[in-house]
């Protein structure tokens, strides 16, 4: 399994993939949609874990332009601002979010049942 995980906040994510890493889970960072495009173009994912507000692309428009090349990709949104029925997007999507700080188990527990709800 491949993960990519795209948030603005650089220090967060690093600790993030560092955490991930040592439970023996693949993944890369990126600090931009941009950026995670870029990386997409060039590696297969197979989950992305996105920020939902980020400086320049949301995590929604990301995940619009990442199903282009990746239409089997899976997501998870994340966000610091606020809860989740708070934003108003709980409802609107089959798609899974997270509130910031987040558990890291919990996330490992959400990437695994995405990947594979039968688990």
């Amino acid at each position: 399994m491949k993960i990519i995980l795209v948030d603005d906040e650089t220090k967060f994510i690093n600790m993030l993939a560092r955490r991930l890493s040592l439970r023996g889970l693949d993944a890369d960072v990126a600090y931009s949609g941009d950026q995670a495009l870029e990386k997409a173009a060039q590696t297969r994912y197979d989950i992305a874990v996105l920020d939902m507000k980020m400086p320049g692309m949301s995590g929604f428009t990301l995940k619009r332009k990442l199903l282009e090349n990746l239409p089997d990709i899976k997501f998870i949104f994340v966000t610091g601002h606020g809860t989740i029925d708070q934003n108003g997007i709980a409802d609107q999507s089959n798609d899974i979010f997270l509130a910031k700080p987040l558990n890291i188990d919990t996330l490992i527990d959400t990437i695994r049942q995405r990947l594979d709800p039968d688990q």
